[in-house]
């Protein structure tokens, strides 16, 4: 989640540029922040020994050196030693910072991070190569086509990972409870994010899926909604939210998202929705329930993974906290921290953890994650099949005799989304066909 305001770390709303000058007086004394906080001198010698590195370096390094990749490699080593969020942003990187949230860009479409010298995925985007080849949340990728990952810095291994529309690339990847390691093929494409989809289940329930928080999100969500209410005539009984994968994105839209299935007429005196804390005089900042629930109050299912991360989290937290969901599915990320962008030139910055989000109860979620109120682990349809559980009825019983009044139900069938149908949807979605049921059970229960 990066701040500016705040956004998560691939994302871009506006950047406040402030200047960053030194004065002598801050190696000679302490000086206080705009929050009356005092900021610890720069110490003499520290400032001697790291110009002595650098003298040595220019005289004594095996090639000449420009003065330029030294400075800009010794702010690399600050940042990279303080936390896997913290980074110098170079003039491409920052370029590439403020293109990311426009919906389109190349690449493979892939959420990483960077875990014990690997790289980790953090969660695959929604119709792109990634998704396509099966790329998993969790999934660490060793090799890069003929390169080992193994000591490559982060932005390097994505480096790789670029490349010109339509070239192949191969990744091997190593995954929890494989044996072996595997090769995926992808072709690079542009990547176009759609935000939002939304589909209808059985006629009564509404299925949303928000793959990444962007500026016009909330918008597309109500759209959305009100797509759903008129499809199924006015008689929705419930909702499912889908964040599964969802790597988070900007701050106010996940906001906005929250508070629209949130009522603050009734929420009473607690109406928050996020909070941060930080030290920075700008970094400790509320933000609460402003609307009615769109939905007025319809039963709601919120399912996340272990690739839900940040802005995710944030809906997830607001929605749990306030008894508005069920949030269901497995743990969540854990990505609670908050990135400012901070410009050190015209063209570059600093990417900079300034604060953590606190969820309405004053829970931080930094390393943590949203707990679900209902695990329902991502069975395989090899556990579904063994367990023998796609024997729903009689009809699903091999030499089953027909029914004597010759009721049809393929017609029935083939008037309902095929994709969404029980079978189908147990064999290809394990936790949304679980959630349907949830879903269907909170309908009952509230006589809908």
């Amino acid at each position: 989640m990066i701040k500016v305001s705040i956004f998560r770390s691939y994302s871009y709303v506006s950047l406040a540029i402030s200047s960053l000058i030194f004065s002598t007086s801050i190696f000679a004394s302490g000086k206080f922040g705009e929050n009356n906080q005092k900021i610890d001198p720069i110490p003499i010698e520290q400032i001697q020994n790291f110009t002595n590195a650098i003298y040595q370096i220019k005289k004594n390094y095996v090639k000449p050196i420009d003065d330029k990749v030294l400075f800009d490699n010794a702010i690399k080593g600050m940042l990279s030693g303080l936390d896997p969020h913290s980074a110098f942003l170079d003039e491409e990187e920052f370029s590439e910072l403020q293109i990311s949230t426009s919906g389109k860009f190349g690449g493979l479409g892939i959420e990483v991070t960077q875990e014990n010298g690997l790289i980790k995925v953090v969660s695959p985007i929604d119709d792109t190569p990634a998704k396509k080849a099966g790329i998993k949340s969790g999934d660490y990728i060793v090799k890069i086509d003929s390169t080992p990952v193994k000591g490559l810095s982060l932005k390097e291994a994505v480096g790789l990972m670029r490349g010109e529309i339509g070239s192949d690339i191969n990744l091997i990847i190593v995954r929890e409870g494989e044996t072996k390691p595997l090769n995926k093929k992808l072709t690079r494409d542009i990547i176009k994010i759609k935000s939002v989809k939304s589909e209808l289940i059985d006629n009564k329930y509404g299925y949303i899926r928000i793959a990444q928080f962007q500026s016009g999100t909330a918008k597309n969500l109500r759209k959305a909604i009100a797509k759903l209410q008129k499809e199924s005539n006015g008689k929705l009984k419930g909702m499912i939210l889908d964040l599964r994968d969802n790597p988070g994105g900007i701050l106010d839209a996940a906001v906005e998202v929250s508070d629209t299935f949130l009522n603050n007429k009734t929420l009473g005196k607690n109406k928050l929705i996020v909070s941060t804390k930080g030290r920075a005089y700008d970094s400790s900042m509320q933000e609460y329930s402003s609307t009615e629930d769109l939905t007025k109050g319809l039963p709601l299912v919120v399912l996340v993974n272990g690739g839900s991360a940040s802005a995710s989290e944030i809906v997830a937290g607001a929605l749990q906290d306030h008894h508005r969901a069920v949030i269901a599915g497995t743990k969540t990320f854990g990505k609670g921290s908050v990135q400012t962008i901070l410009g050190i030139t015209r063209n570059e910055a600093l990417k900079l953890t300034t604060a953590l989000y606190y969820t309405p109860s004053g829970k931080s979620i930094q390393a943590q994650g949203i707990v679900p109120d209902l695990e329902i682990a991502n069975i395989t349809v090899k556990e579904i099949e063994k367990s023998g559980y796609l024997l729903s009825s009689e009809a699903d019983l091999k030499n089953h005799l027909d029914n004597a009044n010759k009721i049809s139900t393929k017609a029935k069938n083939d008037k309902s989304n095929k994709k969404y149908d029980d079978n189908n949807m147990l064999k290809s979605d394990y936790q949304l066909h679980q959630a349907v049921n949830v879903l269907k059970g909170m309908a009952i229960a509230k006589n809908l």
